[in-house]
Formats: C-alpha cells, structure tokens, sequence
C-alpha cells in the first residue's frame, strides 16, 4: 500500500517536533510493510483553513491525483483544529479520491482498518454539524418572529398596486408604457394584469 504520512505541530520548541510524529509513522509503515511515497509535515496552526496550509494543499494534490493509497497521520487534531465541519471536509475529501486514511494514535478513526466504528463516529459528527445547521435556522426564525412581534413588515416589497396597473391597461397604455410609469419590469406588468 501506497502512503502519505502527514504531521503537523503549531509551534517550533516547547517540546513539539514534527519529526517526532514522522518517526513513528514511519515505524507504522514499516510494522505494515507500507510503503511511504511522501512524508509531509507542517509548522503551523491547525486553526489555519486546509487551502491556507502549503503541506495540506500538497497531501491533497497527492490524494487527486491516485499517488496515494492511504493517508496516514498522528492524531486527527494534527489535520484539524477548525472544528467538525473542517475535519470532516478533509476526511471526505480523502474518501472522495479512493484514498484511504488512518489515525495512528486514535486507531479506531481509520477507513483503513474496515473502521465500522470510525463510520459510526463520522456519522456522529455528521449529525452534529446538521444539528448546529438547525440551530442556525431556529436562531433566524426566532429573529424574524422577533421583528415581526416589532410590527416590522417581512416579506417581498409590493413592488405595484395591481387596481392601477388595470386601470392603466384599461386606459389604452402599452405594457411597456406601464412599466415605465410605475417603475416596475413588463413582465410584473404582464403578470398582474392576467
């Protein structure tokens, strides 16, 4: 199997080296008979966005063009910190090409392994940035319901009195000569008088 190790620290010093993660990713490897066609690792935030961070834009590249049959990484924390959806999108992404990934400290996340556990827990999280999603819908409708108890008027704007549009259609004018005296489009025209 073909692999590309990934790992990442945030700060140089206070005790963080990538190479500490590649070491052991790469006993994994050897443990697996896998062999390691790229060995990424990053000095950056994991708050940073994926297409913000060279070696993430790399592992991808490596990920759309088949180079790889697995991606391999320290801990799913080393891919992201930007919270479910984020991670979720880099691990789809991944699923998207056919390529294969695996958590070296946390082995019950891995496509790898058959992981039935690691798609139940994909789906957990799945269901969590669907519940936030309706979290974001009820927060907008108790808004509008707010401004509405405010007696604010929601909805489209009348954009044209229809009993004046018929008169004026009534009175002989062209469509296009009611649009232009009351500053509306032919067809909202067309529409009201039928």
């Amino acid at each position: 199997m073909r692999v590309a190790i990934y790992g990442r620290v945030s700060t140089i010093g206070k005790g963080q080296d990538a190479e500490n993660q590649a070491r052991l990713l790469r006993e994994y490897c050897s443990d697996n008979n896998f062999e390691i066609v790229a060995e990424i690792t990053e000095n950056i935030s994991g708050g940073k966005k994926a297409d913000e961070r060279k070696g993430m834009k790399e592992l991808f590249s490596l990920c759309h063009r088949k180079k790889v049959d697995m991606v391999l990484f320290f801990a799913l924390d080393r891919l992201s910190r930007r919270g479910v959806r984020d991670t979720l999108d880099i691990l789809s992404y991944f699923d998207g090409c056919g390529v294969k990934w695996h958590s070296y400290s946390e082995p019950y996340l891995s496509t790898a392994c058959g992981g039935v556990f690691s798609e139940a827990l994909i789906s957990i999280l799945a269901a969590l940035a669907k519940q936030e999603k309706q979290r974001i819908s009820e927060r907008v409708t108790a808004a509008l319901a707010k401004k509405k108890a405010q007696g604010v008027k929601l909805g489209r704007p009348v954009t044209a009195d229809k009993e004046k549009v018929i008169e004026l259609r009534n009175n002989g004018l062209s469509l296009a000569a009611i649009a232009k005296e009351l500053n509306i489009s032919k067809s909202r025209v067309f529409q009201l008088c039928n």
